[in-house]
């Protein structure tokens, strides 16, 4: 780690995450911790058998490269790939034991033209409304689930769908809970072993669906209640959350769960360092473009990290910590350097905080106009990940 620039991972907080999870929503069989895009930034080597330790029990994963990624980690978990994976590679799909997806009619015809001489697990994707991967005809989704239970070394393992709403103050949740129910009238979900509808804001905001076994933990697992925080302050909040439950009350929204007793902790901080401090009259502009110029004498200074870091370049105007104290980017983020308004306390190589306390990542996306997920996965995979367990580090992926 030649650059003091890197991610810090609390496996304590993750494992902890998982725990409570699985120990709050007990009335489930499988919990699938979704691993995909680097888990979620935190990097996979050193978490992935951290996860499984604490509960969960399958992983699921967007592509062929991540499932054999995370199966070069853990040799026995079983693996999902949530995105459909090209025909040609089925043999190394079996080989390996990846779960594939099955997303539309015209895949699983090719699919049953091919000869399968051992076990493939499939997971049928139903699209209930978000109009991306999956089945939405009804009697598509009959025809192809006979035809694959009649192939041999085909097990149809599981069924599922992806919302893509919360479903706190809207009937599209609902909406979609009927739709999957309507497209799978026709087939047997007793027939099926998991049937996993929920991701992280579906089982922490609705109570569980009764013929589901499975959840997805996503952002959950990594510290991050997805749930909005309403505050329903003076005359104006008063009048929102009535407006809100009106709208519930005619839409015969389902009952919602916008607090949960269970301790969800982040576990990626991000952190750098000063390389340059340097005064600067006023009138004098920082970085490029000039789009800043002081206004009075200041003192600033040059942070080792920038867009190529993943640090977002609508960055400029946000907020870092040094010495436990806020201080404001200015200027525009160039490619490895990052210019913050400094005082008289700060001194050459004080440790800097881009992501973590008193500078949430809410915060930061927030900032940039983004969300928490986006904010994570866009942390270059080269910055060196360093893993803290029992308050010690244990190793350091680069």
């Amino acid at each position: 780690m030649f650059r003091k620039t890197y991610v810090e991972v609390n496996i304590d907080n993750l494992k902890n995450n998982v725990k409570n999870i699985v120990d709050y929503y007990k009335d489930y069989d499988y919990y699938f911790g979704v691993v995909k895009g680097n888990c979620y930034g935190h990097g996979v080597t050193y978490v992935i058998n951290e996860l499984i330790d604490s509960g969960v029990n399958y992983l699921a994963v967007s592509s062929l490269e991540e499932a054999l990624e995370a199966r070069n980690i853990n040799k026995k978990i079983p693996i999902l790939c949530l995105e459909p994976i090209n025909l040609d590679y089925i043999d190394i799909c079996i080989k390996n034991k990846i779960t594939i997806t099955i997303h539309d009619i015209y895949y699983a015809k090719e699919l049953l033209k091919k000869e399968i001489n051992q076990k493939l697990k499939i997971h049928l994707k139903i699209d209930s409304g978000m109009n991306r991967l999956g089945f939405k005809n009804r009697e598509e989704i009959k025809e192809i689930y006979n035809k694959l239970k009649e192939k041999e070394n085909i097990e149809i393992e599981g069924i599922y769908s992806h919302f893509a709403t919360l479903g706190i103050n809207d009937k599209e949740w609902d909406r979609q809970v009927e739709k999957f129910k309507e497209l799978t009238q026709d087939i047997n979900l007793n027939e099926i072993p998991i049937i996993h509808l929920a991701k992280s804001a579906a089982f922490i905001n609705h109570p569980k669906i009764n013929f589901c076994n499975g959840i997805r933990l996503g952002i959950a697992m990594y510290g991050y209640n997805p749930s909005p925080i309403y505050q329903y302050k003076g005359i104006k909040g008063k009048l929102r959350k009535i407006k809100r439950e009106l709208y519930k009350k005619k839409n015969n929204v389902s009952k919602t769960i916008t607090e949960i007793p269970i301790e969800l902790k982040p576990a990626f901080k991000m952190y750098t360092e000063i390389i340059q401090i340097k005064d600067i009259k006023k009138g004098e502009f920082v970085g490029y473009g000039a789009t800043y110029r002081a206004e009075k004498d200041e003192k600033i200074a040059i942070m080792a990290t920038g867009y190529d870091d993943g640090i977002f370049r609508k960055s400029k105007g946000r907020f870092v910590t040094i010495q436990n104290k806020r201080y404001q980017i200015i200027g525009d983020v160039g490619m490895g350097m990052t210019t913050v308004r400094i005082d008289d306390t700060i001194k050459l190589y004080d440790k800097v905080t881009l992501i973590g306390d008193k500078v949430s990542i809410k915060e930061v996306a927030e900032h940039n106009e983004t969300s928490i997920y986006e904010t994570m996965c866009n942390i270059s995979k080269k910055i060196p990940r360093v893993y803290i367990k029992n308050n010690e580090m244990i190793a350091i992926e680069e």
